[in-house]
């Protein structure tokens, strides 16, 4: 019998704030082709809400998060052949220029592009799996 593993937990943080005009925008980031929120493995004892903040500080230097609609999260099924999920919170900030910073570990930035976007652009640029928890957020924010 084959021993079922519990899926690896990835957190981050799905990242809004609002333009000049006042509209909500998301923010996304690419790598390996595909747009996603920032994001990474929870580490060993680590809180799944401190590893959500600790990889958007990682990949995009952004420090002012505002988790002004509480600390609800969203989770996507599993994904990578069932050995991960990945599970989004919802925070504000002011920050409009962010950096893609180099990631020591392997020597170039884990991402790279990243675009604030409307929720209509975020939606026909992330994967499906993405798309339940757009969805929630956008609805949270009332955008």
């Amino acid at each position: 019998m084959k021993k079922h593993k519990k899926p690896i937990l990835s957190a981050g943080v799905i990242v809004v704030r609002k333009d000049d005009d006042g509209k909500w925008k998301f923010l996304l980031l690419r790598a390996y082709g595909y747009w996603d929120f920032p994001k990474g493995i929870v580490e060993p004892g680590e809180d799944p809400i401190e590893a959500a903040k600790r990889e958007t500080r990682e990949e995009t230097t952004i420090t002012d998060l505002d988790f002004k609609w509480g600390y609800d999260y969203r989770e996507t099924g599993p994904y990578n052949r069932g050995r991960k999920i990945a599970r989004y919170y919802l925070a504000e900030t002011k920050t409009k220029d962010i950096s893609l910073p180099v990631n020591p570990e392997i020597g170039k930035p884990e991402h790279d592009a990243y675009r604030w976007v409307s929720y209509e652009e975020a939606k026909k640029l992330v994967a499906p799996r993405v798309r339940q928890a757009l969805d929630w957020a956008k609805e949270k924010i009332g955008a």
